[in-house]
């Protein structure tokens, strides 16, 4: 039986004809063309409304010759002690901006409660990999200190990262194990996990790639533009870490429709063999990008109680003596 993507997704994510003409200068401008999209109150209907319960604040954070930004979610009741749940958006490192989560994030600061702090990490072509990689592990090092005084737990620190996002949070878990600051947990939704040349080798690449949501232009589009000649993309590859014992638990969520889904089912079977606690979780009419489209792919809200459940049950278990 043919299982059909939902009519809003095929009518939106529709695929343009020619990635591989895309130029760079084309790449930055549809950067700022996604910002002002979100701006607006019709996107709104799509990508979800905030959680009027959050607060939702701009703030820069300083690293080591660079500024990133940061889009924090603060429930509005003040509380001490919140966790941290460090967000990384999709968008094949070349694209994207942390307001097109504003709905997933500001849920799970109201509902856990938690600080959300969505990072704007640097993106190809100017800041090609690893450069989105340092952002985020520069970023987990500093707010583990909690500089800006939000009342952070650090025994709470959770990842969440989407597509190219999901990249960062699988390897800050990773890295995690050997240098901390511990992450007790992650959460990678349908993220891209195999950045080789081995990408493409998926079964679910071939059964979903003429699907709405990521194509393989797109796919060919971001490889090529993140991944500088010369570089080894197997460090960069979660898929690729030969040692996967030792990881926080991780809940995997990919819609079924979507090219890449295998590589969050193999990364778990993976994860489950070193004995680590994950769990995959596909949804059989999503597709790619579907957490930030609630508005037109309905799985997406089942799929955000079950993140918050999961974070809240992971989180709660690692809370410092009060």
């Amino acid at each position: 039986m043919t299982v059909n993507a939902p009519l809003g997704a095929r009518l939106f994510l529709k695929d343009r004809p020619d990635w591989d003409a895309v130029t760079p200068d084309e790449i930055i401008a549809g950067r700022a063309r996604l910002a002002r999209m979100l701006r607006s109150p019709a996107m709104r209907l799509i990508a979800g409304r905030p959680d009027r319960r959050v607060r939702i604040e701009e703030h820069a954070l300083d690293l080591p010759g660079r500024r990133v930004t940061l889009r924090v979610h603060r429930p509005e009741a003040r509380r001490d002690r919140l966790p941290l749940v460090l967000s990384f958006h999709g968008g094949g490192f070349i694209t994207g901006t942390a307001a097109q989560n504003d709905w997933l994030n500001s849920g799970l600061a109201a509902a856990l409660p938690a600080v959300v702090a969505a990072v704007e990490y640097r993106l190809a072509p100017e800041h090609p990999l690893p450069a989105p990689v340092d952002d985020g592990r520069d970023t987990l090092d500093r707010l583990a200190d909690d500089p800006f005084g939000w009342g952070i737990d650090p025994a709470r620190i959770a990842v969440v990262g989407e597509s190219a996002g999901g990249t960062i949070a699988a390897l800050l878990a990773q890295r995690s194990r050997e240098s901390g600051p511990a992450v007790s947990a992650q959460v990678l939704l349908y993220a891209a996990l195999d950045w080789t040349a081995t990408m493409t080798d998926y079964p679910s690449v071939e059964r979903n790639i003429g699907r709405p949501g990521l194509s393989a232009g797109e796919l060919g589009l971001a490889r090529r533009t993140a991944l500088p000649a010369g570089l080894d993309p197997d460090p960069l590859s979660p898929l690729q870490t030969a040692d996967l014992a030792g990881l926080p638990p991780t809940l995997a969520v990919a819609g079924e429709l979507d090219p890449v889904c295998d590589h969050a089912r193999e990364y778990v079977r993976r994860l489950r063999a070193a004995g680590n606690d994950a769990r995959y979780s596909g949804y059989p009419n999503a597709v790619h990008k579907f957490m930030s489209v609630p508005g037109l792919v309905p799985a997406a809200r089942p799929a955000r109680r079950e993140i918050l459940a999961f974070l809240r049950t992971r989180l709660r278990a690692n809370a410092s003596a009060r």
